[in-house]
C-alpha cells in the first residue's frame, strides 16, 4: 500500500472510530471528530513531540482538545497510538490508556472515554475540556510553563524544556470571553511556542454560526498580536503541514491557523449540524459514509491492518527517540547541576524542597494585629524563596492582595523576561484561573490573586481546578462587609457558601496571623485539591496562643480555641475569619457572668469533614445543643454546625456602604450581639420542649 494510500486509511479510522462510537452510545459528537480527522492526522505524525510509552515525560509537547465534545477525535488517536496508562504515583502501568473495548463503552459508567475529555481519568489527556474556551485559556498557562521553566532550568547544551502546546478549537470557543482574555495575554506575552489550530466550520448547535457570529476572527488575533496563516481544506496535509512549519518558524509570537472544514457525509443532502453537536448519524448515514470511504459498509469498530503500525512507525518512533534522548541528558544534567534537577524532579511529582517550611514565622500577641491579606504576604514571600516553582500574580490588585514577591530576584514575568516569578495577569480573572489551571497541569505551584466577590468572575476554571484535583492556590481577599465603603458590589455574601459547595475546593479562611501561617503550611503539601485562600482587608488581632489554643488545629479544619476550665461547656460559639475575634471576647464577657462558653474556630470545613467522627464531635460535641455561628456572609450551610434549634448570625441581605464599624453594628456583628445570641441559645436549651 502506497505511503499516500496508509495515511488515508488512517484518517479515516480515525472518522469511522468515531461514528461507530458515538451510534453505539446513541449520544456524543461524531461530525467534528469526522472533519478534524487529517488535521490531527498531520499534527500528531509528523509534529508532534510526544511518546505513547511515557505520556507525562516533562518535554513533551502539549495537545489540548478544546472543543472537548468531539472527544472520539482524541480517544481514537490514544487508542490508535497506542498510549499507555500511569498511574498517580506516575508509573507505567503496561497497559493502553484507551482499548478498543472503551471506545466500544464510550460515555458509558467507567469507561475511559466518557463525555468530554478528563484529565487524570485517561493518561494522554493533558488537561480536562468541555466548557467551551477553557481549554484555550488552560494552554497558555501551559505554554507559560514553558517558558518559564526553560529561563529556570536550561543552561548551556542542557535544553531541558522547549516543548510547544497545540490547541484545537471550535466557534464557540472563539464566542467565548475567556479565549479572549487568555489570547488577549498570550499575544502580550509573546508566546512564541503556542499554536491554536481553528476549526472554522460555521457550525454551532442552533445552526449557521451567522445567527450570531460574525466578527474577522482573523483581524481579531492579528490585533491581539498573533501570527495568523490559513489553510483552506482541513484535508489538505501538504497545506496543514505548511501551517505547522510556519508555526514552527515564527520566533516573536503565538499562531493561530484558521482552517477551513466540511464535513462529507454519505448522502450529499445530509446536514452537518446534528451529527456536529451531538446527534449520532444513523445507520444509514453510517452505511452510506463508509461507502464513501471504500470502507467495509458493516464492518464496526474496524482497525484495519498497518494502521496501528503506521502510527508506531512515524510518531511512536520520533516520540520514543526524543524522549530517551531527554532522559540521558537529565542524568547527566544531574551530575552537572544537582541541586536544579533535584528541583526539576521534585517539581515534576509535586513535592517541595527540602527545607522549604524552616522560615515560617510565629507572630507574636497583638491587640491591634494585623490584615489577613499582609500576614499572607509575608509567609508568601519567606516561602516563595525555598520553592523557586511558586509563582503567580494576581488580576491587577497585586498591591492590594499582597501577593507581589518583593525578595531580590523574583522579576516581572513578561515577553522580555521570562524568568519573573510576578504574573500580571491583568483585569482577566477568568483567564487567570485557566491559566493558573495550565501552570498546575504542567507540575508548577502556581497562586492568583483577587477580591473576594470577583471569585464570581473566575468559578468556572475555579471548577474545573477542583475536577481535576490540581494543587492551584487561589487567594482571595476583602473577603466580606469589612471592605466597608465599597459597598454592595464589592461586598461579599453569598460567594463562601457557593465556593464550599464546590467539591474537592478547601476554603481556607484563617482568623489571625498565626492561622494564616498554619493555613500556607497545609496548602503548600497538598498535591490533589486545589485551595481557596480568603483573607482580610482589615486589621484581626494576633490572638495569644499562649492563653488560647495553638493555631496548628488549622490543619483538621476546625479547632477548640477557648474552653471553659472543666472542658464542659455550655454554648459553643462557631465562626471562622474575622469573625472569631468576637466570638473570642464574648467569651471572655460571658465568662465573667459564670457562662462556660466554647470557642470553636473554623477555618476550613472541608478538612473538618475529613476528620474522623470521635474528632468531630469532640470539637462539636452533640450533647450541647446551645450554639450559636458568626460569619459575615451567607447563613447557608451553617445550618450542619449549629443544628435546627442554633442561632445563626450572618447577612440576610446584601451589604451596604459605610464604615466597617457602622457596618457591624448595623448587621450584628458585634460582641454583644454574640453575648446577646448565646445566652437566648442557652435559655432555649432549658426551656422544656
Amino acid at each position: 500500500m502506497a505511503h499516500g494510500n496508509i495515511e488515508q486509511l488512517c484518517i479515516n479510522t480515525i472518522r469511522t472510530l468515531a461514528m461507530d462510537a458515538v451510534q453505539q452510545a446513541n449520544s456524543g459528537h461524531p461530525g467534528t471528530p469526522m472533519a478534524l480527522a487529517s488535521v490531527a492526522y498531520c499534527l500528531w505524525q509528523r509534529f508532534l513531540r510526544f511518546d505513547p510509552e511515557d505520556p507525562i515525560w516533562p518535554n513533551r509537547d502539549r495537545f489540548v482538545l478544546s472543543n472537548g465534545h468531539a472527544s472520539m477525535l482524541l480517544y481514537s488517536l490514544l487508542h490508535l497510538c497506542g498510549v499507555k496508562a500511569v498511574n498517580p504515583q506516575y508509573e507505567a502501568l503496561g497497559e493502553l490508556s484507551v482499548k478498543l473495548d472503551d471506545i466500544k463503552r464510550f460515555r458509558q459508567l467507567d469507561s475511559k472515554c466518557p463525555g468530554h475529555p478528563e484529565y487524570r481519568w485517561t493518561s494522554g489527556i493533558e488537561t480536562t475540556t468541555g466548557p467551551l474556551g477553557q481549554g484555550l485559556a488552560t494552554s497558555v498557562g501551559m505554554a507559560i510553563a514553558a517558558k518559564w521553566m526553560a529561563q529556570h532550568f536550561n543552561r548551556p547544551d542542557f535544553m531541558m524544556f522547549d516543548y510547544d502546546v497545540y490547541a484545537l478549537c471550535g466557534d464557540g470557543c472563539m464566542m467565548e470571553g475567556v479565549s479572549g482574555e487568555a489570547a488577549s495575554l498570550a499575544g502580550h506575552l509573546r508566546l512564541s511556542n503556542l499554536c491554536w489550530i481553528y476549526d472554522n466550520n460555521k457550525i454551532t448547535i442552533e445552526g449557521h454560526t451567522e445567527w450570531a457570529f460574525s466578527e474577522d476572527v482573523a483581524t481579531r488575533f492579528i490585533g491581539y498580536g498573533w501570527n495568523v496563516t490559513r489553510v483552506g481544506d482541513a484535508n489538505d496535509l501538504d497545506m496543514l503541514e505548511r501551517a505547522f512549519r510556519t508555526f514552527k518558524g515564527t520566533a516573536d509570537r503565538p499562531t493561530l491557523i484558521i482552517v477551513d472544514s466540511h464535513i462529507a457525509y454519505g448522502s450529499p443532502n445530509k446536514q452537518d449540524t446534528s451529527a456536529a453537536h451531538g446527534e449520532p448519524l444513523g445507520e444509514e448515514e453510517i452505511r452510506l459514509t463508509k461507502r464513501n470511504y471504500q470502507w467495509p459498509e458493516d464492518a464496526k469498530f474496524l482497525i484495519p491492518d498497518g494502521v496501528r503500525e503506521q502510527f508506531q512507525a512515524v510518531m511512536g518512533h520520533r516520540g520514543r527517540q526524543m524522549r530517551e534522548a531527554w532522559m540521558a541528558k537529565f542524568d547527566d544534567y544531574k551530575r552537572h547541576y544537582p541541586e536544579l534537577a533535584d528541583h526539576l524532579y521534585r517539581m515534576q511529582h509535586r513535592q517541595l524542597p527540602v527545607g522549604w517550611e524552616k522560615d515560617l514565622p510565629t507572630f507574636p500577641a497583638d491587640a491591634k494585629g494585623m490584615a489577613g491579606r499582609d500576614a499572607s504576604g509575608k509567609v508568601l514571600n519567606l516561602l516563595a524563596k525555598h520553592v523557586p516553582w511558586l509563582i503567580g500574580g494576581s488580576a491587577d490588585l497585586a498591591p492590594s492582595t499582597k501577593t507581589r514577591l518583593t525578595f531580590e530576584g523574583a522579576g516581572d514575568f513578561q515577553a522580555g523576561n521570562y524568568a519573573g516569578r510576578n504574573f500580571h495577569f491583568g483585569i482577566r480573572e477568568h483567564a487567570m484561573g485557566a491559566i493558573l489551571n495550565g501552570l498546575a497541569l504542567s507540575k508548577m505551584r502556581p497562586y492568583g490573586s483577587g477580591f473576594l466577590i470577583f471569585s464570581d468572575y473566575a468559578r468556572p476554571a475555579i471548577r474545573l481546578s477542583a475536577l481535576m484535583e490540581i494543587p492551584v492556590i487561589h487567594i482571595f481577599t476583602h473577603d466580606s462587609i469589612g471592605v466597608g465603603e465599597d459597598g454592595p458590589t464589592h461586598q461579599p455574601i453569598e460567594q463562601l457558601a457557593s465556593l464550599r459547595a464546590i467539591p474537592n475546593l478547601l476554603v481556607l479562611r484563617p482568623a489571625d496571623a498565626n492561622e494564616v501561617v498554619e493555613a500556607w503550611r497545609v496548602l503548600m503539601q497538598l498535591r490533589h485539591e486545589p485551595v481557596l485562600l480568603v483573607l482580610s482587608r482589615q486589621a484581626l488581632p494576633t490572638l495569644d496562643r499562649g492563653k488560647y489554643a495553638s493555631a496548628a488545629g488549622v490543619a483538621k479544619g476546625a479547632y477548640v480555641l477557648a474552653d471553659p476550665r472543666d472542658g464542659h461547656p455550655q454554648v459553643l460559639l462557631l465562626a471562622s475569619g474575622s469573625e472569631v475575634w468576637l466570638c473570642v471576647e464574648a467569651y471572655e464577657k460571658l465568662k465573667i457572668e459564670g457562662i462556660n462558653a466554647r470557642v470553636v474556630s473554623m477555618p476550613c470545613w472541608e478538612l473538618f469533614e475529613h476528620q474522623s467522627q470521635e474528632y468531630r464531635d469532640s470539637v462539636i460535641p452533640p450533647a450541647v445543643v446551645a450554639r450559636v455561628s458568626v460569619e459575615q456572609a451567607s447563613t447557608f450551610g451553617w445550618g450542619a454546625y449549629v443544628g435546627a434549634t442554633g442561632e445563626q448570625i450572618g447577612m440576610k441581605t446584601f451589604g451596604a456602604s459605610a464604615p466597617l464599624k457602622e457596618l457591624q453594628k448595623k448587621f450584628g456583628f458585634t460582641v454583644d450581639d454574640v453575648v446577646a445570641a448565646a445566652k437566648r441559645q442557652l435559655q432555649k436549651a432549658r426551656t422544656p420542649s
